[in-house]
């Protein structure tokens, strides 16, 4: 055990260390080049889909025998319609403007001398992920065009499908002559592998969890690399007396059922008091024809059983869980101050929504709540990088440094200065 341990620690530190040498080379690449590459991989995806699916399969029947649920199943399903998203975001990415060399800001010294500030990629960018194959390519593409190197951690659950698009990725930077080493996939999903990368804090600059609060907080505690992360996505929708119920229930029925295993879908629903009566049977019905269980608070459960709608008792604890199901816990509010006030105390600062007419409330609503991206009569759905124009993302980051929301390519540089004179010295 002890020489596989040490095996383990020496492959993941000599991809470090191909990695690091990688990113250095990376960084004066040309738009073209690393364009070509892109274009090139979203080629070979579209080329190579039916054997994705065949290895995708292979993961699919693992994950019902090792007992997945059907949520996380449907996550690690790489279907026609998410590997089109793929090639559309591949393809949207290297149409994006590099931001690498990207003038921030200029000083002319009283001495003569130029100071200028510019954006400059981060160096090399772990990312350690679970379920979605998909985030292979997302996290691919956006440091490749941010002149990053890329060492990637899937987790065991996507081995095969992981495993696939990482060679195409391969190939796509060795026909277009950029050097292989500057995406990799670590290729074995043990324990001690992720052990190690989390240390190597001279080779890698930045580590970006993607998964679970589990994977999350092991990563953060145990990492001496910086962490950009998102613990959990409890996201709330908070439908105001002045919401118009129609667009109220269409809303909330797409924040919760669209996608009900991912980070941006809805879990709490409050309702504003004064129209609860009326507004929630409405949505409420529209919720439970899409198969959602209602879990509500004592005042909206009355609501809803004297409408005939089955309900159950919500606890304390539903308010801060992120069931990524067709769950929903319920909740009546006296007004946006309240709804504010549980957002910031149950939420994860993610994504949050109100559905108003009031345009007041709406401002104070956009204002007071402490979250990464706030919404007015908008799905939470939207809280992705494709949809925000990034191409694809790196993450959703609910820190409050370096990077918030959905990481694209800016998000994913740093900025150095130049300094341009003509031989001033400092007196």
């Amino acid at each position: 055990m002890i020489e596989e341990a040490t095996d383990i620690a020496s492959l993941v530190k000599n991809i470090a260390l191909d990695a690091r040498a990688a990113s250095l080379k990376l960084a004066n690449v040309p738009s073209e080049l690393k364009n070509k590459a892109i274009l090139r991989l979203a080629e070979l995806i579209e080329k190579e889909a039916p054997s994705l699916q065949t290895e995708n399969e292979k993961d699919l029947e693992a994950g019902k025998a090792a007992g997945l649920t059907g949520a996380m199943l449907n996550r690690l399903e790489l279907n026609e319609k998410r590997i089109s998203g793929m090639i559309e975001g591949a393809r949207q990415v290297a149409a994006l403007p590099d931001p690498v060399g990207e003038s921030l800001d200029t000083y002319n010294h009283p001495q003569g001398f130029t100071i200028e500030k510019v954006r400059v990629p981060i160096g090399v960018i772990g990312i350690i992920y679970e379920s979605r194959p998909n985030v292979t390519v997302d996290c691919a593409i956006l440091c490749l065009k941010s002149g990053n190197a890329s060492i990637l951690r899937g987790g065991k659950e996507a081995f095969h499908t992981n495993t696939a698009l990482a060679k195409l990725v391969s190939k796509a930077l060795s026909e277009t002559g950029l050097p292989e080493k500057a995406v990799q996939l670590i290729p074995t999903t043990d324990r001690a592998a992720m052990n190690t990368l989390l240390k190597l804090n001279e080779q890698i600059q930045c580590i970006i969890p993607r998964g679970g609060e589990g994977l999350i907080r092991f990563v953060s505690e145990n990492s001496t690399i910086p962490v950009i992360k998102h613990y959990d996505g409890i996201c709330t929708l908070f439908v105001d007396k002045a919401a118009d119920v129609a667009m109220a229930e269409s809303i909330v029925v797409n924040s919760k059922t669209h996608y009900p295993s991912v980070c941006n879908a809805g879990e709490n629903l409050l309702v504003h008091r004064d129209v609860v009566e009326f507004h929630l049977p409405q949505i409420a019905r529209g919720l439970v024809a899409k198969g959602v269980t209602l879990k509500a608070d004592e005042e909206a459960a009355t609501v809803l059983e004297n409408a005939g709608i089955d309900c159950e008792p919500a606890s304390e604890e539903d308010w801060s869980t992120e069931y990524l199901d067709l769950i929903i816990s319920i909740k009546v509010v006296a007004d946006e101050e309240e709804a504010m006030a549980f957002i910031n105390k149950y939420g994860s600062s993610h994504s949050d929504a109100i559905i108003t007419e009031d345009a007041e409330t709406a401002t104070a609503f956009l204002n007071g709540v402490d979250s990464s991206t706030v919404y007015w009569n908008v799905s939470t759905r939207f809280t992705d990088g494709f949809e925000f124009g990034l191409g694809a993302e790196i993450g959703i980051s609910t820190d409050r440094l370096h990077a918030r929301g959905p990481m694209g390519l800016r998000e994913l540089c740093s900025y150095k200065y130049k300094v341009v004179g003509k031989g001033q010295i400092k007196a």
